[in-house]
Formats: structure tokens, sequence, C-alpha cells
């Protein structure tokens, strides 16, 4: 997706009078931006590594708010590098707390629209693949974006990078109406505006907008006075550029006014990648990432989508598995090596898909059987109860012949009761 990369470090800008010269380890070059939830500067290492350091507008003296960020920003930092720019560490024990996060070179979708027109062609749809990759990544992880919109993507050499996820949430942004979030509403759920639990389908619908303003330059409800937007994000339907049929469709099913009518994002990149607005079948997790990601890279606008192998269908969890990590007793302080070195992977981004074993219960149990067979435990319980019974035979006939066969039968009865008795149970316990 070349073809969409801009120059290097577009938009930057002096820094300001008062703005900080330093963020911990990395010297700051310049302005890349400036919202309601804070400043972002272009850092760097000694190294001459860059990253973008969102110097963010939040009060943590609270200890539990202060806790809450810490977790937001170390459970942003499990998602999966697939279209996202990784967050590095956050620094909370200054006046100015801030977020480091991988620097993109490139333009943001919003700026290019808006300088060099829509977006066409197999550019749409790998950006569409792409921005909807980083979704189930994050998503995978746990992590809502809650603030997903064109000036969140940054057209980078290498495909498009969805930024800022999780930052709205660590900061508990809550949307009133005000000027902050006049820029966002447009992207904003309907449940967003009822003050319903924010969750995935939120992003699935900001995604879909995202697409179509990056399909037609304007988002599907209006970007004109809050209130208007609002009205029309709850009662309207969206108004949508031309698209092709199947994007076309995902756009409208993900831009559905009931959360629960919306697909989920691995869902949508499924379909996407199939070419095929009825194919639905299941991928395994980490190898639709990886396909999603390569497609979303392609280098030139032609090049020919990377085949996909479908697997078996695999058992899904109703929610995102999120991977346990504890928690620091004093959340000061969420660290990572610096970008001149490797951050290391301490566990998966994101759950890996269950693998089932065909004939996994017929065979345990004939294996459990050839085991309990020749256990010398059972031979000799049964051998013993069947002396009882022969003696008890004897006693009560006087006579070899019946009490042998009473013996005989009890044995065969109890042998055959104790192993399959032990065979439905998989063994005795003291076999660990």
């Amino acid at each position: 997706m070349s073809e969409l990369a801009g120059a290097p470090v577009p938009g930057l800008a002096k820094l300001w009078t008062h703005d900080p010269v330093t963020a911990g380890p990395y010297r700051l070059v310049g302005r890349l931006g400036a919202g309601g939830q804070g400043v972002v500067y272009l850092g760097e290492d000694d190294a001459g590594d860059r990253v973008a350091v969102k110097m963010v507008n939040v009060d943590l003296s609270d200890p539990r708010a202060r806790s809450q960020f810490v977790k937001e920003i170390a459970a942003a930092r499990r998602v999966a590098p697939f279209c996202t720019a990784q967050v590095l560490f956050a620094e909370v024990d200054g006046e100015r707390p801030y977020v480091v996060s991988e620097f993109i070179e490139g333009l943001t979708l919003h700026r290019h629209v808006r300088e060099r027109g829509p977006v066409t062609g197999n550019a749409l749809h790998r950006l569409a693949v792409g921005t909807v990759t980083a979704l189930a990544a994050i998503h995978s992880a746990g992590v809502v974006h809650c603030d997903l919109k064109p000036d969140n993507v940054v057209l980078g050499e290498d495909g498009p990078r969805v930024i800022d996820f999780g930052i709205a949430r660590a900061l508990g942004v809550t949307e009133t109406a005000t000027s902050r979030v006049m820029g966002t509403t447009a992207y904003m759920a309907p449940e967003r505006f009822r003050n319903d639990a924010v969750g995935p389908p939120c992003d699935v619908f900001a995604w879909a907008a995202t697409i179509a303003f990056a399909a037609g330059g304007r988002p599907p409800f209006g970007n004109d006075s809050l209130f208007a937007v609002m009205h029309r994000v709850l009662n309207d339907p969206p108004d949508l550029p031309a698209l092709p049929p199947v994007l076309d469709e995902l756009i409208r099913e993900c831009l559905a006014k009931d959360p629960a009518d919306r697909p989920a994002a691995e869902r949508v990149l499924v379909r996407l990648l199939r070419q095929d607005g009825r194919v639905t079948d299941p991928l395994r997790r980490d190898h639709l990432l990886e396909v999603g990601n390569r497609t979303a890279g392609a280098p030139t606008p032609n090049h020919p989508l990377p085949p996909v192998t479908p697997t078996a269908p695999q058992p899904r969890p109703t929610r995102p598995q999120i991977p346990t990590q504890a928690q620091p007793t004093q959340p000061a302080h969420v660290s990572v090596p610096t970008r001149s070195a490797p951050v290391p992977v301490t566990q998966p981004a994101y759950p890996p898909a269950t693998e089932s074993v065909v004939g996994a219960g017929d065979g345990g149990a004939m294996r459990r059987l050839r085991t309990e067979a020749p256990d010398a435990w059972g031979i000799s319980t049964a051998l013993f109860l069947g002396s009882v019974g022969a003696a008890a035979g004897y006693v009560a006939s006087s006579a070899v012949g019946p009490a042998a066969a009473v013996g005989a039968v009890a044995f065969v009865v109890v042998y055959l009761v104790r192993l399959l008795v032990a065979t439905a149970i998989g063994g005795r316990p003291d076999r660990g």
C-alpha cells in the first residue's frame, strides 16, 4: 500500500515555547498533533530511533485512577503487532504523564483524503483489511480502541496502521456535548450517545464509518453540528458513497443501530479476505491476522491478494480471552526497553485457537481398556471374590462342581464390572 504513504514526518511542527524538550530517555524534536487527550510529540533516543510521545491530559493523583490507567496501558501493550503501532511504555510518576508508542511515518488517513482525494480500488480494499485486522488484534487482547477515526489511521510504507488504541479508555474519557468531541462524533456508535457500555461493537461501527470516509471523503452521518450528527447516527440510515458490493454490504451491517446486529471484527476480516460476503467459515486466529497483515501491506495497487487456506472450524469463545497478568501493588511505572532494542514478548498477544483432536474420545477409551485389562490389582480382587463365591457354593451344596461354577461366575462378574468401571472413570486415582 505504498501508494498511500506520504513524505517522512508529515505535519511535524516546531515545539511551542512552553512545550517540554525531553520525556525520559527521549529528546522531543517537534509536535505531531494535539487534541482533547493531549499533545503528541516526535521523540528520538540517543541512537536516533524515533517514537511518538503523547503527553496526556489526565490527573493521576488519585491512586484508583492511576491504577486503572496503568492497567489499561498494560493491556494495550499486549496487542499483537498486526497493522498497529505498538505501545512501548507509559510514565506516570511525573507531573505530566505520557505514553510512548512506535512511530509510523506517513500521512494520516484524514490528511490523505483531504489532500489527495478518496481511496479507491485495491488500495481501498487493503485499507479495509488492514484496519479491521488491527481491530481484530486489539479486541483479541481484551482492549477496546474507543476512538477509531481517520486521524488515528496512519498510512505507512508497509500498510495502514491503527494508533492510539486504548488511550481513550485509559484516560477514562466520557464524551459529552463539548467541543472536545466535535471532531469524532461522526464515528461514534449510537450506544455511545445513550451512555451504554463501550465494547468491541463500538469499534466496528467506527471502522465502517472510517472506511466510508476514506471512500467518499465524508463521514456517513455528516460532520456538521454535534446534535445533527447525533440525530442521524441514532435514527437515519448511513449516506454511503459507491462501494464494491461486498464492502458495501459489510459497511451497512457494521453501521447497524443495534450493536448485537454488527459482526465481530474477525468475521469482517474473514469475509473481506474471502472476497465473498456470504462466506463466514472461521479460520485460525493467528493465521487470519497474518494473512490480513500481508494483504494490507501489498506493495502495489494491482498486487494479487495472498491465497487464504481455510482450516477446520475451530471452537470460538463468546468473549475475547484476556491473558492474565499480575498487576503491580503500586502501579507507578510501566516500562519496556527503548526503541533501540527489541521489545521482549512475554506472552502471546492473542489467545491461540483451540485445536480439536479427531476421535479423541473413542481412542482414549480403548487405550484405557487395554491398560486396565492386565491390571494385577483388579485380577487379584476378582480371584479373591471368586474364591469366596466358590466357598459359599460348596457350603450351600456340599458338591465340588456347583461350587466351582459359582466361583468362576463370581470371578468373571467381578473382573468385568471392575474393568468397565475403571475404563469409564479413567483408571485408578493413585496412578496420577
